[in-house]
């Protein structure tokens, strides 16, 4: 990448592939940003790149390409793919570019608990890396299963669809209260239902909700 290409990106701000670092953060700060990309549809981390788009550049490339390493690879689990470059800046002073696909293996983890390596799986909602719900977990967990999903189309599930036809749109909070079922119940139906393909999983800043597969 040039440092042209890199100040296209930077121009745009940060959004649903891009985050600006000023430098390495603290390691659990950055295996969040990481995560959310792999357990989304990947992007790109600026290191040296202030959060107003500003291109600061680092001092000492090296010393932040191995904080970089240590932080991805002690605080992310599974491991993923990532890739890192650097792009001259100044003399004296870089941008290191982290390249994260949208990983074949989600969901990965953020480790916050040391002694059992456990922690939240993240996503990434427009400019910001947001802790999964469990129906997204679920959703990642089962995204690569060839079997098909069997269930019975009775009473909750007409009454979701005389909902969706109504209003478009619900949360798993508001489907819950809907069908006087618990949280956990209602997310298991939906995430069910979102694997059949009869409704579908939608993500912003405000939340997650569910509308009714686009059939063409």
């Amino acid at each position: 990448m040039t440092i042209e290409e890199v100040r296209r990106y930077v121009a745009n701000g940060e959004g649903q592939y891009v985050e600006f670092k000023l430098r390495v953060p603290e390691p659990s700060r950055l295996a969040k940003e990481v995560v959310a990309f792999a357990n989304s549809n990947g992007g790109r981390v600026f290191i040296g790149v202030d959060d107003d788009g500003t291109i600061v550049g680092v001092k000492d490339s090296a010393e932040e390409e191995f904080a970089l390493t240590e932080a991805l690879s002690l605080y992310c689990r599974p491991l993923m793919r990532w890739s890192s470059e650097r792009v001259r800046v100044s003399a004296k002073r870089d941008i290191i570019v982290v390249k994260v696909p949208r990983s074949p293996k989600k969901p990965h983890y953020i480790v916050t608990n040391t002694e059992d390596g456990s922690g939240p799986a993240y996503v990434r909602v427009e400019d910001m890396s947001l802790e999964a719900s469990p129906e997204s977990v679920k959703l990642m967990q089962t995204e690569h299963l060839a079997d098909g999903v069997k269930f019975e189309f009775g009473e909750k599930e007409l009454l979701l669809m005389r909902y969706l036809e109504q209003y478009s749109k619900v949360s798993v909070a508001g489907f819950a209260q809907l069908a006087s079922l618990s949280n956990e119940d209602a997310g298991h139906l939906l995430v069910t239902l979102t694997r059949a393909g009869v409704i579908d999983q939608y993500r912003e800043a405000r939340g997650e909700y569910y509308m009714m597969a686009f059939k063409e």
